[in-house]
């Protein structure tokens, strides 16, 4: 090198980024090393580099590097993750069919999203040692994934989803929620929720466009965008802007920056489509109007016939996802920025999301954004309707130490809700709930159920309210319809699990037991924790004759609820003094719930 030559740095400079991490290893790898040492190296460093070569460019990932018996990897998406873990996965299974059971190679898989450091090398931070900390809950040919990669899933369209609970990890201070995921399978599609008022993000739709100018489909444009915001105004957690405010963008080059000006939007959902083959590609991007940044996006295929004839499987789609990717947004928001800075439904879509998670650090955090949001806020129904929900369940996980004061407050809550907006049917469902489940005041509670029902008739939380209070009345088959009504105006509602678990006692009290049994372990298995849902799945097992089953499904319940007694259960079931509570009392005494 010459004097005064200066040299090129050959290690760039790390930068901070947010990434999906995906860790991978081997199981029993130390086994196979010893008895098969070549012939496991040779397929282990083949499929190495099938997954470097032909997995992750198809899914956006980057190959980080190779951890001996192991893979770290990461991606730009939480779904591009997940999407190549099954990918991995099903290229190992298929592979081992042609291997002695003894030398077949079997992985784990552990998924978590953070900033990371990333440099030329390597990743660094705390979203690896996460991954490689949550990998050691995966068993052979499992993926297991924390609660801020679950958020941004939606259950049966990108992945089948199940709770594992709290769990404990090594050099973790407090126990991480964790869930196992496998591929999806069929999904229904999304239909209309209960509406609320105020306190909601803005989404501006804008009409797709093509990329060739000469299609003759050009008018498809407005179609999609005319039949996504049909569906995404039905939406609860969002303020769609109307069809014709949007449509004078058709065409326009013009910037997120531009149309927010205009229509005062937090969120833009845009996209470009082509005609192939009686087929329609799709790619849709959601953009946060404020920062520019991408917060999702996706490419769909679907039959044109399909659109133009009404079918609205892919317009369904869409909106789900759409809808899941701005409360993860939020929620993410919620998670990472100071309260004062926050807008007010962030607030709220956070507090909503945390407490059915129903687990107790992400419950008291639900607490405070709802008080922080009432105390902002203190003239809308909408938070103070939530918070009263909060109360009862609070109560009914077993965890409030007065739940005669528990009761009071979410009382208070919703007559304040109701003084600010009287017909309100979120207040007012809420409402007959506190009535129903803490005062045990069943009258009043069907006259609030049907007083919502009236306000809004799609309201599909005041049909399963009152579907519950039927089966609590022993009034089983009007029970079973209320329920089953309420599934099919929400059935991807992101508390799904409170659905089934209510449904499943539904069918206990019309002596459904099959049927509510298969209703409580769906409800489980996206939400591990719910205590009403293991007393539902115990009577159904122990009325089944799977009396071994129900003793196991309460010892579940009372490691949950270590204090619960069939005279503390009395004494808070709306059922008690019915014969259908009288029945349930003694299955549960029976299964193993002491006196």
């Amino acid at each position: 090198m010459q004097i005064g030559q200066q040299s090129a740095d050959p290690f760039p400079v790390a930068i901070r980024a947010k990434r999906a991490v995906l860790i991978l290893d081997v199981v029993e790898s130390v086994r196979l090393v010893e008895q098969h040492e070549t012939e496991f190296i040779s397929h282990w460093l083949a499929f190495v580099e099938h997954v470097r070569s032909r997995i992750l460019p198809d899914h956006n990932g980057h190959f980080t590097k190779g951890l001996g018996d192991g893979m770290l990897l990461d991606f730009d998406d939480v779904r591009s993750a997940v999407s190549a873990a099954f990918s991995i996965q099903q290229e190992r299974n298929r592979q081992n069919q042609a291997l002695p059971p003894a030398q077949q190679i079997m992985l784990r898989i552990g998924i978590e999203i953070s900033d990371v450091i990333i440099d030329h090398a390597d990743l660094y931070g705390r979203g690896v040692s996460r991954a490689a900390r949550i990998l050691t809950l995966a068993g052979p040919g499992e993926i297991v994934i924390s609660a801020n990669v679950r958020d941004q899933l939606t259950a049966d369209l990108d992945a089948d989803i199940e709770d594992l609970g709290e769990c404990y990890l090594k050099h973790m201070p407090q126990p991480v929620r964790a869930y196992r995921v496998g591929p999806p399978g069929p999904h229904p599609v999304i239909e209309t929720g209960y509406a609320l008022e105020g306190l909601l993000p803005t989404l501006a739709v804008v009409p797709f466009t093509t990329r060739d100018s000469e299609d003759e489909h050009h008018i498809l444009g407005e179609v999609l965008a005319e039949e996504l915001i049909q569906d995404l105004s039905r939406s609860p957690e969002l303020h769609v802007i109307s069809r014709l405010s949007t449509t004078v963008f058709r065409g326009r080059e013009a910037s997120l920056t531009q149309v927010s000006a205009s229509l005062n939007a937090n969120y833009i959902l845009s996209g470009f489509y082509r005609v192939q083959n009686k087929q329609v590609i799709v790619e849709a991007e959601l953009a946060e109007a404020k920062s520019g940044q991408v917060a999702w996006g996706a490419r769909y295929k679907g039959q044109l016939s399909g659109i133009i004839s009404g079918n609205r499987d892919l317009i369904d789609e869409i909106a789900a996802n759409v809808n899941a990717a701005i409360m993860v947004s939020e929620l993410q928001r919620a998670q990472s920025q100071a309260l004062p800075t926050l807008k007010s439904y962030t607030l709220l879509l956070a507090a909503v999301a945390l407490m059915h998670r129903l687990s107790p650090y992400d419950f008291g955090e639900a607490h405070r954004l709802l008080e922080a949001l009432i105390e902002r806020v203190p003239r809308q129904a909408i938070p103070r309707a939530w918070l009263a929900k909060w109360h009862v369940l609070r109560v009914q996980q077993g965890w409030s130490d007065d739940p005669h004061q528990d009761a009071q407050i979410a009382l208070r809550c919703t007559k304040q809700a109701l003084d600010a907006d009287p017909q309100c049917s979120l207040a007012l469902a809420i409402d007959g709930f506190v009535h129903t489940n803490l005062l045990k005041k069943l009258d009043i509670a069907m006259d609030r159920y049907d007083l919502a029902l009236l306000n809004n008739p799609n309201d599909s939380l005041a049909w399963l309210l009152k579907g519950t209070l039927h089966a609590f009345k022993d009034e089983g088959q009007q029970a079973v319809s209320c329920t089953q009504r309420a599934r099919r105006l929400s059935p991807l509602d992101p508390h799904r699990y409170f659905y089934d678990s209510l449904a499943a006692t539904a069918h206990l009290a019309a002596h459904q037991f099959d049927r509510a049994l298969k209703l409580a372990q769906r409800s489980l298995k996206s939400n591990c924790t719910h205590t009403s849902t293991l007393r539902a799945m115990a009577i159904a097992q122990w009325e089944l004759g799977h009396h071994d089953e129900a003793r196991h499904t309460v010892g579940r319940l009372m490691q949950l609820e270590p204090h619960l007694t069939i005279r503390s259960w009395r004494e808070r079931s709306p059922s008690a003094g019915y014969k259908i509570g009288e029945e349930w009392a003694s299955v549960l005494h029976q299964a193993g719930v002491p006196e």
